[in-house]
């Protein structure tokens, strides 16, 4: 991963763990009810999972860019539809949780296998 690349994971992990937390709060002080803390979960489950890709040496997991990628790509869509769900009774779009569920169970998979390619390329 460039190093402009890890920079922009880092400040998604960041921006993600800050709106996890706010959100939490806002769900326990009976905001947003629960939607908003199913979204703040999701981010907040997520933004060190993003940590550990912006930092995570090239020799222990090949391509990290593609499971940031479809991780935050997966936040984005997941917990913005239940955030926008829980702030405005509509949806973001059609399918938008679904589909940021998918992309967050491929980034997961992409990390297998990216680590299964370092180890082989590591042989």
């Amino acid at each position: 991963m460039t190093r402009r690349t890890a920079t922009f994971f880092l400040i998604l992990a960041g921006l993600y763990g800050a709106f996890g937390v706010a959100g939490a709060a806002a769900a326990a002080h009976g905001l947003g009810g629960e939607f908003t803390m199913l979204a703040a979960a999701m981010a907040l489950a997520h933004a060190p999972a993003l940590l550990a890709l912006a930092l995570a040496p090239a020799d222990r997991l090949r391509f990290a860019w593609l499971p940031a990628a479809l991780l935050a790509a997966g936040v984005l869509l997941f917990s913005g539809d239940l955030g926008t769900r829980s702030v405005t009774g509509e949806r973001l779009f059609l399918n938008a949780a679904p589909t940021g569920g998918t992309l967050l169970i491929l980034g997961w998979l992409a990390i297998v296998a990216g680590a299964v390619a370092a180890a082989r390329r590591g042989a």
